[in-house]
């Protein structure tokens, strides 16, 4: 049975590259230095095999990018993808700020005019 509504196959997003444990020991790896496809593979409990897959998608999402010496295909960090990344964090942690800001203003106003915001307990004494 096939959908005629599917959406089109979409590139997945740098925070789904970044769920699979591989990817992120590669990116682990790539933290010091530059490294070749066999030397990373090597650490790794993967064939080298998938271990090229592991870099194309990372290298897709421009987390990676890759420069060739010789024969070897070596991978590195490239900033601009983890800048992209980081203006994401920074954004949601920018808005996790401005909604406590007003939080704290509104309970602030509801004090200072003798009025609570929340459940209060109106349990009496016997």
């Amino acid at each position: 049975m096939t959908y005629q509504n599917q959406p089109p196959a979409r590139e997945p997003s740098v925070l789904s590259v970044l769920a699979d444990p591989t990817r992120r020991a590669l990116l682990e790896r790539l933290r010091c230095e530059p490294l070749p496809v066999g030397e990373l593979a090597r650490e790794l409990p993967v064939s080298r095999p998938a271990v090229s897959q592991h870099l194309k998608i990372l290298k897709e999402a421009q987390l990676v990018r890759e420069h060739r010496h010789g024969t070897r295909h070596y991978f590195a960090l490239n900033p601009v993808g983890f800048a992209g990344l980081r203006e994401y964090a920074d954004s949601m942690w920018q808005q996790a700020l401005n909604a406590f800001a007003i939080h704290v203003a509104r309970e602030k106003g509801a004090v200072k005019s003798g009025a609570r915001s929340g459940p209060t307990n109106t349990k009496t004494e016997p």
